[in-house]
């Protein structure tokens, strides 16, 4: 399986929630975080992989890695502004 190539200062814990409760929380979390900080998000809804890349793209955040590990998907996001 593949390893995170990422540190992740923070570790958002999205697992079980629908759309759209994954995007609204990791919005709530980078908005508390020091710019160059990086956040794991982990969701199991697999609508999260549009609506992360959709988000982040719209709010000038750098995905850095989208890993799938079993029904986990783990989102590290770079916060640049």
């Amino acid at each position: 399986m593949e390893k995170k190539s990422f540190k992740a200062d923070h570790v958002l814990d999205c697992r079980k929630m629908s759309c759209p409760v994954p995007v609204l929380k990791t919005k709530n979390a980078m908005s508390k975080m020091e710019t160059g900080e990086v956040l794991e998000m982990i969701a199991t809804d697999p609508g999260s992989l549009k609506d992360i890349e959709a988000w982040a793209k719209h709010t000038g955040q750098e995905l850095l890695e989208v890993v799938h590990e079993d029904s986990n998907y783990r989102f590290y996001i770079k916060k640049l502004k």
